[in-house]
């Protein structure tokens, strides 16, 4: 085995490209995309992806390569090294402006308005020859030191205006050009949070009105842009504050260029596992975490992969987990679901936890402040940010969406389950009603209830896993609804002597114990469903352990499920513990 010890280190939450390929991390190589991007040539280019797909690193990358005062040595070996005209056109040859808008979230306006000039103030400062510069006036020095974020207690402190906030940027690259004879390249990462965090705290107006002011002054009117790059989650549509631009170049995840930057790609994935003597795992990586198209290439989600291999380092048994997914709310499937009393959703949503396609308009042009004012909405904003994924080609606006991968699924399911356990606790007289029935062995009355609930869940189902895994989906429910009885202890899959039922009920107040067993019934078969059911319980003893444990009344349930029906029966024992 391997000797990981001498391995490169892996980039968990690095995103500077200098760092990594100073500080021997692993790198996965998407400097093409520099070439790309110069060849394409566009004033303005937009990139959009879900988080976490490598837009802060790329960004990174380029002003890197673009900046004056570049070190070439960290680009040898790489692919953009091999382009020698572009490399002397444009390596080191730019003043490049860098800003991050990712963090900023104030929870009103003048919190978020500060964060932002305190992340332009920030880069200004690293600017600070400007103050010794001989091609400056003294004029243009004093207004360079109104950009400056400094405390305010500091001399120099100047509270900014909206106004000076938003020609910001284009005064910073009118200094820049003038010191250096160069035009500047600005470059502008998440420019689309600031819009969803005051979309959240209700003051999206005045954000939508800055950030529209900032990027006029410096993408449109700017006369020392030589060219900008942005990237986001989101297209937010035009008019809301890209007014005026002259038509910016949109490279989203539903166009073909560029899309096997973001993200890795089969090949690149192959080459770090093997490189990490980790191959065993390439199957339990590519199910949960591959799956996405981005154009016409499909790709993993490249935090995912690095997280997991981190992990193996550690222990080569690990399972796979959701990395990606908890790093969010994952308000969008919430929302979703919280729709799905809609039957047209409904049965989507069914759909695509089974591992269907839905066909599906979408729009990538959306304003945060309107992403969940209608269902259609919510399914575009679940493309944009990674939740949904393309299959095939798509027909102008109409898409064929599927759920990516296995760790997506789960986020669904999790989200399931949590609307259907508050749906069960709102309408409180059919949950009594049911936990009734089934600790008295009313096994018709169950059978009703069980169906209701059936009808108005989003039923779990896979078409492509195999039989008794369908019927865990439905012992699982089944715990749903049993976890909100606070004196009831309720287990599935729970240990007994020669094996495992599915649920597993005590009632110890009432010395009552239920054994649960489900069936799967190919073609509706609900009787032959029941009557396996309940042959299983008596051939595996699974009444033994709550014999055992004192239950006088014990009830053997055998349940049979195809899609939305059931069929309940019930049989009633009577025991008494024998002394001795």
């Amino acid at each position: 085995m391997v000797n990981n010890d001498m391995k490169k280190k892996l980039p968990i939450g690095i995103e500077d490209f200098v760092e990594i390929r100073t500080e021997d991390f692993y790198y996965v190589d998407k400097t093409a995309m520099i070439r790309d991007l110069l060849n394409a040539w566009g004033k303005v280019n937009l990139f959009t992806r879900p988080r976490r797909f490598g837009k802060s690193l790329n960004m990174s990358t380029l002003k890197a390569f673009l900046e004056i005062g570049c070190d070439s040595t960290i680009f040898e070996g790489l692919e953009i090294s091999k382009e020698t005209q572009l490399c002397e056109k444009y390596m080191g040859k730019f003043p490049v402006i860098s800003i991050s808008l990712k963090s900023v979230d104030g929870a009103d306006y003048e919190n978020a308005r500060s964060d932002l000039r305190s992340e332009i103030g920030r880069e200004a400062l690293r600017f600070n020859f400007l103050l010794e510069s001989g091609r400056l006036t003294e004029t243009e020095k004093g207004m360079y030191k109104k950009l400056v974020n400094v405390a305010p207690e500091h001399p120099d402190y100047f509270k900014m205006s909206d106004d000076v906030l938003k020609g910001s940027l284009s005064v910073l690259s009118d200094f820049l050009q003038k010191h250096f004879g160069k035009k500047v390249i600005i470059l502008i990462d998440e420019y689309d949070v600031p819009l969803a965090k005051a979309s959240e705290g209700n003051y999206y107006p005045q954000m939508v009105k800055l950030i529209r002011g900032m990027f006029d002054k410096a993408l449109k009117s700017n006369g020392s842009l030589y060219f900008a790059v942005l990237t986001g989650c989101l297209r937010v549509a035009k008019e809301s504050i890209f007014t005026g631009l002259n038509n910016p170049q949109i490279f989203s995840i539903s166009n073909v260029g560029f899309d096997e930057y973001f993200g890795f790609t089969d090949a690149e994935v192959k080459r770090l596992l093997k490189y990490y003597d980790f191959m065993d795992s390439y199957e339990a990586v590519r199910n949960w975490y591959d799956g996405y198209q981005f154009g016409d290439t499909d790709v993993y989600c490249p935090w995912d992969v690095i997280s997991y291999c981190a992990e193996l380092r550690l222990n080569q048994h690990v399972m796979p987990k959701a990395y990606w997914s908890n790093t969010s709310g994952n308000d969008a499937v919430r929302r979703l679901i919280e729709k799905s009393g809609n039957e047209q959703t409904k049965s989507e949503i069914e759909a695509l936890v089974a591992g269907e396609t839905i066909a599906k308009e979408i729009h990538e042009d959306l304003t945060y402040n309107r992403i969940y004012d209608t269902i259609d909405n919510i399914w575009s904003v679940l493309f944009a940010t990674g939740y949904l994924t393309l299959r095939g080609a798509a027909d102008e606006d109409i898409y064929q969406l599927a759920i990516p991968n296995r760790e997506i699924r789960k986020i669904f399911t999790r989200q399931i389950t949590a609307y259907f356990n508050n749906m069960v606790r709102k309408n409180s007289k059919r949950f009594e009603e049911f936990c009734d029935a089934l600790k008295t062995g009313d096994a018709e009355k169950t059978e009703k209830l069980l169906t209701s609930y059936l009808y108005d869940s989003i039923t779990v189902r896979d078409s492509a896993v195999q039989k008794d895994k369908k019927e865990i989906l439905y012992h699982g429910l089944m715990i749903g609804i049993l976890a909100n009885i606070d004196n009831w202890k309720a287990k599935t899959n729970a240990d007994s002597d020669d094996g495992y039922c599915d649920v597993k009920v005590e009632i110890a107040r009432e010395s009552i114990g239920m054994i649960i067993e489900f069936k799967y019934a190919d073609n509706a078969r609900l009787t032959e469903g029941c009557k396996d059911a309940m042959a299983q319980i008596e051939r595996m003893d699974y009444t033994r352990e709550l014999k055992l444990q004192g239950y006088h009344t014990i009830y053997k349930y055998g349940i049979a499920c195809f899609k939305k029906k059931c069929k309940v029966v019930c049989e009633k024992e009577i025991y008494v513990l024998e002394e001795g």
